[in-house]
């Protein structure tokens, strides 16, 4: 089955996020005299305009496809307040998209009438009064590493899928392969604009800054982590490394590594006892329990264990090393090494020397895959997993009965990620080893039952001890917002007792619900696991 990196590492967030409209008061009349920007179209889409399918249709998950009556392409904030404007005031369902990247049904969700698509919004400019650097929201990943890196030599940690929104993945903390050493891209943000809906139903536009005298600062940290399709509609990100100073644009923001050393280390499942499965899989949490503080040598290393179905034929371990590193070569040598002790098959390993952008611009050049229908859950992961957890993975990966791919991705975290307080930012899971990703993928809707069940079933083993969700305690953290599950709404999934609210945002939830109240008192920005206000 060809294998696309789309579905391989699907990593995002909600590229945005859906908002109802129920109940809202009628607003004043429209912006008189505001005019639009120059040049900038007002590109109003129906159902029977041949755009209209390219626009629906760029969605992650198939399972979820929109129907919206009109979409509304948006090239500036001015735009996005006239139009929250007319949703408001004829009471419109609408959503947001960036990027398309949602994996659960935040915004392809046939309710919605409008859809607002900022996915042609794309500036990156260094902006002089700010002192830092101003990203729009349409951007992809690629296209912001690109800009920044060929501009002033810099980035922003972010994903590791080029192809995913600046949009949603920003707003659910931002996290990818510089994080180890850097931190989460929401450890950078300086401010945001962004569109909000006031008590009065009318759109303004609000630029939040991290500034300790900002009188919206609550804004700008709802943003760091709080989700997409809360508090408004983000038009522009700006980025500065809070301790940089100075002037110089090329100092404000971390410089990526000139090179990586990026491997493939793949151990096949012919041969593969149980037993083998356990050593590989503690190896690998040993080891990253052991290196992932925030002053390890081994901060410019990110790795990935993907443990696929046994039918994928092979596990494997994707790794990115700073080759500029002292000594890169051996420490990569010696992690690989340790990953794989005492485990009864080889592993055959493929290194490349890369430079840092071409790495990260890399996207599989497979063919498009039928198998484009999945679901997804996500932990954050304090402790590697135990040997009860391991085993109950191995069983289910190697079910006969299962028809289709699945994947228990472990993303290593840790290091500059765990450098930052807990309520610094929306982000509050400040001390995990690993992000933990199972995602099943498959074809066809008549396969949706079967698939669904068998990624419910598997996730609930890996967290059965704590009603199948990963309650934070000593070995777990809750869950990631960029790896959005409505199963954490539903009882007869969760049955730990525990709201969804408290999985994601833990002790932040109060924060973010009184900011909701205070810049979205009418609660016109909703969707299926938004913040409730206060």
């Amino acid at each position: 089955m060809p294998i696309s990196r789309r579905r391989f590492l699907g990593s995002a967030a909600a590229s945005g996020a859906g908002a109802t409209l129920i109940g809202v008061p009628s607003p004043a009349a429209a912006h008189v005299g505001d005019a639009l920007p120059a040049g900038h179209p007002d590109a109003i889409v129906g159902r029977g305009d041949p755009r209209y399918s390219f626009l629906v249709n760029r969605g992650f998950n198939n399972r979820y496809v929109g129907s919206p009556d009109t979409i509304r392409l948006v090239y500036s904030a001015k735009q996005v307040e006239r139009a929250l404007d007319e949703a408001v005031r004829q009471q419109l369902p609408f959503t947001v998209r960036a990027g398309g990247h949602c994996l659960d049904a935040l915004v392809d969700d046939p309710r919605f009438r409008l859809l607002l698509d900022v996915s042609e919004m794309k500036d990156v400019t260094f902006d002089t009064k700010m002192n830092a650097f101003a990203v729009e929201p349409g951007l992809t990943l690629g296209e912001m590493y690109r800009a920044l890196y060929l501009g002033w030599g810099v980035t922003v940690p972010a994903g590791i899928c080029p192809d995913v929104g600046v949009g949603g993945h920003i707003l659910g903390g931002g996290y990818g392969a510089l994080s180890r050493r850097f931190g989460l891209s929401v450890d950078y943000l300086h401010a945001v604009e962004v569109v909000t809906v006031g008590k009065n139903g009318r759109a303004r536009t609000i630029v939040a800054t991290r500034d300790a005298g900002d009188p919206h600062r609550d804004l700008w940290w709802a943003h760091t982590g709080g989700g997409g399709g809360n508090f408004g509609i983000v038009t522009k990100y700006w980025f500065r490394d809070p301790a940089a100073t100075g002037r110089e644009p090329s100092r404000l923001l971390p410089r990526p590594p000139d090179r990586l050393y990026f491997t493939w280390a793949t151990w096949p499942w012919e041969g593969m006892t149980e037993a083998d499965f356990v050593r590989l899989v503690s190896n690998h949490g040993a080891w990253h329990a052991a290196n992932s503080g925030p002053d390890s040598p081994y901060t410019g290393l990110h790795s990935a264990l993907h443990l696929n179905t046994e039918k994928e034929q092979a596990i494997f371990l994707e790794i990115r090393m700073d080759a500029t590193v002292p000594d890169a070569s051996r420490m990569l040598d010696d992690y690989i090494a340790a990953v794989g002790a005492g485990v009864g098959v080889q592993a055959q390993v493929s290194t490349s020397e890369e430079p840092w952008l071409d790495n990260t611009l890399f996207a599989y050049d497979f063919p498009e895959s039928e198998y484009d229908r999945g679901k997804s859950k996500g932990s954050h992961l304090r402790r590697p997993l135990n040997e009860e957890q391991i085993r109950g993975v191995y069983r289910a990966l190697t079910d006969p009965a299962y028809p289709n791919w699945c994947m228990v991705y472990l993303a290593a975290s840790g290091g500059r990620v765990n450098a930052v307080a807990p309520d610094a930012t929306a982000v509050p899971q400040r001390d995990s080893l690993f992000k933990l990703w199972v995602s099943g993928t498959w074809a066809g809707a008549d396969q949706d039952a079967v698939s669904i069940d068998y990624v419910r079933r598997l996730y609930r083993g890996i967290h059965a001890a704590t009603g199948g969700m990963p309650v934070p305690n000593e070995a777990q953290d809750g869950c990631y917002i960029n790896y959005p599950d409505v199963d954490t709404r539903d009882p007869a999934w969760n049955t730990s007792g525990v709201p969804w609210h408290a999985l994601y945002y833990k002790n932040s939830y109060r924060r973010l619900q009184q900011v909701k109240a205070k810049y979205d008192p009418l609660n016109v920005f909703r969707h299926a696991l938004s913040i409730e206000p206060a």
